[in-house]
């Protein structure tokens, strides 16, 4: 009895057991339904091999795509009131905020960080839409303020990725109160003629798009990424037509004049680099250095030349 208890019986049972797979191994493509392996998903950048469907990522992840080498200081960001308005619906918003906080790991929707790209010094703050929808609040407008002051004081661009479902309602006024101070603060960035690039990823809507969103100085937006003010459904709810197919998607405003370019993710960090290298001259950077293989020739000459002087 021993004989089967120990040996036969545990034998059995590891062979007719269900071994549990972990279930992050897939992720399913939102657009086209697709199973993707996430490591593959993660190679491409999130986004689908099969529909090219931009999904939605982290902060840090768009710090490790941009940065040379993955290299980057993130800056701390002042503190703000919580729930200046003692704010409740279904539940209180300290709770909503202790939810996002231990889902995402942040204090709030939107990161700042800075270092090189492509040798020239950058700023970029990302909005992270898995937080309360990036919703703009006190908190998200400190960040806009501070990454402007640190552009400022750095004389680099200010990136800034865009992804936000609007004004944080259950800041109320205070929240909409953020949409003309962020404004000031890249108004601050012009009169120090330090350029303001805007990456416009899926969704941005709502006050973010009324103010920050669509002040820079360079539009860019990643592949049907939805922009706009009030939503598709809302529009059609409203004036009761059919609206175009793609309305307000990113490749509709960029014929319609509302945006410089669409990019791919994959080719994000080459156009960014190329953009600050060609408005590096503004900047007021060191000056490249030169080829030191070209200087003994253009000594020589300059002696050949002096020679003939003398003669």
């Amino acid at each position: 009895m021993n004989w089967l208890t120990n040996k036969v019986l545990p034998k059995f049972r590891q062979l007719t057991t269900k071994q549990d797979t972990p279930d992050n191994l897939w992720v399913k493509c939102p657009d086209c339904g697709q199973m993707l392996f996430h490591n593959d998903l993660q190679a491409n950048q999130n986004v689908c091999t099969h529909c090219d469907y931009h999904m939605r990522v982290s902060p840090r992840e768009r710090f490790d795509a941009l940065f040379d080498d993955a290299k980057y200081d993130l800056i701390e960001l002042p503190e703000v009131p919580v729930d200046p308005l003692k704010f409740r619906d279904s539940k209180r918003y300290t709770e909503r905020l202790k939810d996002a906080r231990n889902k995402s790991g942040d204090i709030d929707a939107m990161k700042v960080a800075h270092g090189r790209m492509g040798g020239n010094p950058a700023v970029i703050a990302v909005q992270n839409f898995d937080f309360m929808g990036g919703s703009l609040g006190l908190a998200v407008g400190e960040a806009i303020v501070s990454a402007s002051k640190l552009a400022i004081l750095q004389k680099a661009p200010l990136i800034l990725f865009s992804a936000a479902g609007g004004a944080r309602m259950q800041e109320g006024i205070l929240s909409l109160m953020q949409m003309p101070r962020t404004t000031v603060a890249i108004q601050r960035l012009k009169e120090h003629r330090l350029p303001f690039i805007v990456v416009l990823t899926d969704p941005t809507t709502g006050g973010v798009t009324a103010s920050y969103a669509m002040l820079g100085d360079i539009q860019i937006a990643e592949p049907g990424a939805l922009i706009c003010f009030a939503g598709p459904r809302v529009i059609e709810e409203t004036i009761r037509e059919t609206l175009p197919d793609g309305f307000q998607r990113a490749e509709f405003l960029l014929e319609h004049g509302m945006l410089d370019m669409v990019v791919h993710r994959r080719d994000l960090r080459e156009t960014l680099t190329r953009v600050v290298e060609l408005l590096a001259s503004k900047l007021k950077l060191p000056p490249a250095i030169k080829d030191d293989s070209k200087k003994p020739a253009k000594k020589a000459e300059t002696d050949k030349n002096a020679a003939v002087n003398d003669k």
